[in-house]
């Protein structure tokens, strides 16, 4: 299974949540973007 996280800043929240999928099952694929990506986390 394949899943986006997307959000404006990809600092915080999505990061979270790709950790947290991860959790569940390593054999998913997690990712995370932003729209305008922060510089840092």
């Amino acid at each position: 299974m394949k899943i986006l996280i997307l959000c404006t800043g990809n600092s915080c929240r999505s990061q979270m949540a790709d950790g947290f999928l991860k959790s569940f099952d390593l054999r998913m694929d997690v990712y995370s973007a932003g729209t305008k990506p922060a510089s840092r986390i």
